[in-house]
């Protein structure tokens, strides 16, 4: 059977007990350090990568309820919206077709003489209802207009009425119930 080199080193007395038992824990020691060393490099790359990964999750997590947050305020505009809409109705039953253009479309609703003045002067505006119009008052449509633009179809500023100095048909009034 093949000896040890310490058990050779002790068989021909160049080395004691004590020197041997030294070299050994010596030994020992090394092995255990070149082991946790690996782990120590191994953990650390774990480490790292399990950081990494987690901040990934936090950034996506973020990025979620931000989108979240973003849907769910556009649900409380749109809900704010149909409320003003809902509650500031002005019914406008008449036998007088306006017409106004939504989009690259050109609309007609049926309303009263009165609505049809208003409407042109600016007191009163439309605004989408569904898929239908609905005639509000001009600060319920303004109210509308700084959550939603798009809801407020038409809103006139009145100053129609204004007229120009040099302007040479100043003397010739175009009546605001023309219908084309």
């Amino acid at each position: 059977m093949a000896k040890s080199l310490q058990e050779q080193l002790l068989g021909a007395g160049l080395v004691d007990n004590k020197k041997a038992k030294a070299i050994k824990q010596e030994k020992r020691k090394k092995n255990k350090q070149v082991g946790r060393s690996g782990l120590a490099e191994e953990d650390a790359q774990k480490k790292a990568r399990l950081e990494r990964e987690r901040l990934e999750k936090a950034e996506r997590d973020r990025a979620l309820n931000e989108k979240k947050k973003a849907e769910l305020r556009e649900r409380e505009i749109q809900a704010q919206i149909r409320q003003l809409v809902n509650v500031n109705t002005l019914r406008v039953d008449g036998e007088t077709g306006y017409q106004f253009a939504d989009g690259a479309k050109i609309q007609k609703i049926y309303v009263d003489d009165q609505t049809v003045d208003a409407l042109a002067k600016g007191r009163l505006a439309l605004v989408r209802k569904g898929d239908s119009y609905a005639v509000v008052a001009r600060p319920v449509a303004e109210k509308i207009a700084e959550r939603d633009a798009a809801f407020v179809v038409v809103l006139n500023d009145g100053s129609g009425e204004k007229v120009d100095e040099d302007d040479p048909y100043k003397d010739y009034q175009i009546p605001d119930d023309l219908m084309w």
